[in-house]
């Protein structure tokens, strides 16, 4: 299911480099939501990207950590964890962007894309699942902890949301890791215990 998910959303955003309108159409834009009922922008803007690095870095990190979380749910509940692991993907994409929705409703300027809000909720329920894993990212010649990933990406989204000079909806990354560690404590119960075991509390 995860590498469904990476494959679709990577045809549909190099489609959508090519293709302006399309890229318009599927966007977020709470002010359309709201006042146009053009509701599918909730769920289309993870599968369009500002830009080739924004697009390999998203898959790139969903790749390496949903494969953690999609296994955890299959173990638990066996076939059916590949559905639970697409409802809680798209649950990420749906929560992460409902306080922005809330607040841009009425901006008819604001808009956002990206997966980064529900690739968010990957890494931080796979950081409960697997706190001693790690992933490499290139230059950096070591692997990284994911709990030290997961502390990074939170200080660079909080960064680049407060910069705010590009077309990537920053804040829903804060949402999105909520949502994953949240949704992860309620479908897997005793991850909470196993986490601190691994750690050594």
């Amino acid at each position: 299911m995860n590498i469904f998910i990476l494959a679709v959303t990577v045809v549909v955003s190099i489609w959508a480099f090519n293709d302006s309108s399309l890229f318009s159409r599927l966007k977020f834009s709470p002010y359309q939501i709201h006042h146009r009922e053009e509701v599918w922008r909730f769920g289309t803007y993870a599968l369009v990207h500002a830009g080739w690095l924004h697009l390999l870095v998203n898959m790139w990190v969903l790749y390496s950590f949903g494969n953690i979380v999609e296994r955890a749910f299959r173990l638990n509940y066996g076939v059916k964890g590949l559905f639970y692991y697409f409802l809680f993907y798209l649950g990420g994409v749906l929560f992460s962007v409902l306080f922005d929705y809330g607040k841009y409703k009425n901006n008819v300027y604001y808009s956002a894309v990206g997966a980064s809000g529900a690739v968010s909720a990957v890494v931080f329920s796979s950081i409960l699942i697997f706190p001693t894993g790690s992933i490499y990212l290139f230059p950096i010649p070591f692997a990284i902890p994911s709990w030290l990933f997961g502390i990074l990406y939170l200080v660079y989204t909080a960064y680049m949301q407060r910069k705010g000079t590009d077309n990537v909806g920053h804040s829903a990354h804060f949402w999105g890791a909520i949502f994953g560690m949240m949704l992860t404590v309620v479908l897997l119960p005793g991850v909470l215990h196993n986490f601190f075991f691994q750690l050594g509390f």
